[in-house]
């Protein structure tokens, strides 16, 4: 029988609607308290390794045997790695009162705590962050665009009515922490709308820039729909370059350039050329915006390229050819025009 004719008795909808809320409030209370005790174990790895070293002379090399020795012990955990033990001892550097650790900075993920350590020096900008992370629920990409906006400083250094209380369930925090590698070792919803509207921002300013470029940028769409294969894929933007007469895809990042980035542009750009592309039209050309790129990662990625892709600063104007350059406009500035509209929100 379809489940539409199945009837329920009276309450139900409403009973189920509840229960679905309370599992989704425990998991989030349960993974929470998970979050919180392998903050707390890492603070107190950092705070033993900082005391035997100022007090018993240990040397830094003590921190290379103890990963390999915990390695050991542990082997299907990558949490006590040379790398994370020197950030276990700068977070317990960074936070010397433990009843803080547990009642604040215990609530967001390890790698947000990351962030901060290595993006904000000053410790009570640090607080604030952390506060307002919690407060607000931020993604970790959000926490790192809000930090090199200057939100602090535009916002001024008055504190808010923070309570010490969960975020909600929605929150793209709690499923950060849900997610987060470090959880999954110690013990495991998508990304909520705040991220996507960061996303969505950043693409529309970027989408109005290349328009009032007047360089002959033609909008196509914005999440363009593709179909290939039976399956539904999304163009963040969508342009038609009419001087040129070449299709230009953007893709936007929101965390670091990853080589499968490449990869995916690489299939965008095949599908354009094969459903969209004109006889009289030429090859399409693909730019990936990333928050940041290693170099080198970049470089083997992008090694064997046959079409034209632009990451960062790092390849467009070298892989184009001559007639192309100038009517496109530069990485740079892109990336110039994304933070612009950072600053402004």
């Amino acid at each position: 029988m379809p489940r539409s004719l199945i009837t329920h008795p009276q309450g139900y909808d409403e009973f189920l609607r509840n229960l679905k809320q309370r599992i989704r409030t425990a998991q989030v209370k349960a993974v929470f308290a998970v979050n919180r005790e392998l903050i707390l174990l890492y603070w107190q790895i950092g705070r033993g390794i900082l005391e035997r070293q100022h007090g018993a002379g240990w040397g830094a090399k003590v921190i290379e045997r103890l990963a390999a020795d915990l390695h050991r012990e542990f082997p299907g955990t990558t949490g006590f790695s040379r790398t994370n033990l020197l950030y276990m001892r700068a977070f317990a550097a960074a936070w010397p009162e433990e009843p803080f650790v547990q009642q604040v900075v215990g609530q967001i993920p390890w790698g947000h705590n990351l962030r901060i350590l290595d993006l904000v020096k000053s410790p009570q900008e640090r607080q604030w962050y952390i506060r307002r992370a919690i407060e607000h629920g931020w993604s970790r990409n959000v926490l790192v665009h809000q930090i090199e906006s200057g939100l602090y400083r535009r916002q001024g250094k008055a504190q808010t009515n923070f309570q010490a209380t969960l975020p909600a369930p929605q929150s793209e925090l709690a499923q950060q922490a849900l997610k987060d590698p470090y959880n999954f070792d110690f013990l495991t919803l998508t990304e909520d709308a705040r991220e996507k509207e960061l996303e969505a921002g950043l693409l529309e300013h970027l989408r109005q820039f290349l328009l009032e470029l007047g360089v002959g940028f033609a909008f196509v769409g914005s999440q363009y729909p593709l179909e290939v294969g039976g399956e539904d894929f999304k163009l963040d933007l969508l342009f038609y370059h009419i001087r040129l007469r070449r299709f230009v895809i953007i893709d936007l990042k929101m965390g670091p350039f990853k080589p499968e980035h490449a990869g995916k542009m690489n299939f965008y750009l095949a599908a354009i050329d094969d459903l969209l592309r004109h006889e009289d039209d030429q090859p399409s050309i693909g730019i990936i915006l990333c928050k940041s790129k290693n170099a080198v990662i970049a470089e083997y990625a992008l090694h064997d390229a046959t079409k034209p892709i632009g990451v960062s600063e790092y390849r467009l104007t070298t892989s184009l050819p001559s007639n192309l350059r100038g009517n496109l406009p530069t990485i740079k500035e892109l990336e110039a025009e994304l933070k612009k509209s950072k600053t402004r929100k």
